[in-house]
């Protein structure tokens, strides 16, 4: 049976959000474990400091090993690896208070980003390059993990792929991993100018400064939307996918990492939802915004990672 007072109970979490921003674990690891010396190496009240620890510890993140002395455990150590996704001075922190915004995205279905930080989320990252840099590198493998190159429904397509587009690719890591499995082929990053000053420098890799609701690079035999199409409301999924669409003409693929598999619901993505007024879709959703697009679903399949993939090829004019 469900506790509401559990499931509503904000201490825990935002105690983890602050012993991210303290660095607490870090400072642990490199041996600050007395309270006193880790309250000074974080900056913080060591009284205050204590008191979040102890409540910390008695949810199963740190131990109080003797009393103001605490070590790691596995949940504490992931406040290292994962800490750009808690740090509240960076994107951590524009997602942990963009969930004030929930009421007015439920009441009148658009996102209330902007009631919070002033612009609607797109513009403040342009406007914040500190919190842009930890966005971006939340979405890269600090965020998702390893890219897995394999994007294809059948790896053995790759043979008749010369050239690829990754579209709204971030930094380019997907299609560095791409060329190191598939050398030779021809790989285009399109990504705005802020994410795209930051690409990697790889041999066979050029990098379009561009948004993706304008003309992309046409012509090129597959194109790319990995983390873009659940970001974004409808009407915005269905431009994006048009460019897309417009650019494979007559013969090239589109590929889609979206959407839930045949039959199943698709994930609700509150936190899309709230900062962007993006959204999950099924796969029958997404058929039909693909089609009012221009786009067939033609393929489906996973990674071997098990993340969907959805091939599409552009409806004749």
């Amino acid at each position: 049976m469900a506790d509401l007072w559990s499931l509503s109970d904000l201490c825990t979490p935002w105690c983890v959000h602050v012993a991210a921003t303290l660095r607490v674990a870090e400072n642990i690891q490199a041996g600050h474990s007395e309270i006193g010396a880790l309250a000074e190496a974080c900056g913080a009240d060591r009284e205050s400091l204590q008191r979040m620890l102890r409540h910390l510890a008695s949810k199963g993140v740190f131990e109080e090993a003797s009393p103001g002395r605490f070590t790691l455990n596995h949940a504490a150590r992931g406040l290292i690896d994962g800490r750009i996704g808690f740090d509240l001075d960076g994107i951590g922190g524009r997602m942990a208070y963009a969930w004030s915004t929930l009421l007015p995205a439920v009441r009148t279905g658009r996102p209330a980003y902007h009631e919070v930080f002033g612009r609607p989320f797109w513009d403040d990252l342009e406007a914040n390059p500190k919190i842009a840099a930890s966005f971006d590198e939340l979405m890269g493998i600090a965020g998702h993990g390893a890219p897995d190159p394999e994007v294809l429904v059948n790896p053995a397509d790759w043979e008749r792929v010369k050239s690829v587009v990754d579209v709204g690719g971030g930094t380019g890591v997907l299609l560095t991993e791409i060329l190191r499995a598939h050398p030779g082929i021809e790989a285009t990053l399109v990504e705005l100018p802020r994410a795209a000053a930051r690409a990697a420098e790889v041999p066979g890799l050029t990098v379009v400064a561009q948004s993706f609701f304008d003309p992309l690079p046409a012509g090129r035999d597959l194109y790319i939307l990995k983390s873009v199409i659940g970001d974004w409301p409808d009407a915005e999924a269905r431009r994006i996918l048009q460019r897309c669409a417009d650019a494979a003409r007559p013969a090239g693929r589109v590929v889609v990492f979206t959407c839930a598999d045949a039959g199943k619901q698709a994930d609700p993505e509150l936190l899309m939802m709230v900062l962007v007024g993006g959204k999950g879709r099924s796969l029958e959703e997404f058929r039909e915004l693909a089609g009012s697009a221009g786009l067939e679903v033609t393929a489906c399949g996973h990674q071997p990672t098990g993340r969907g993939i959805v091939e599409c090829r552009p409806l004749a004019r």
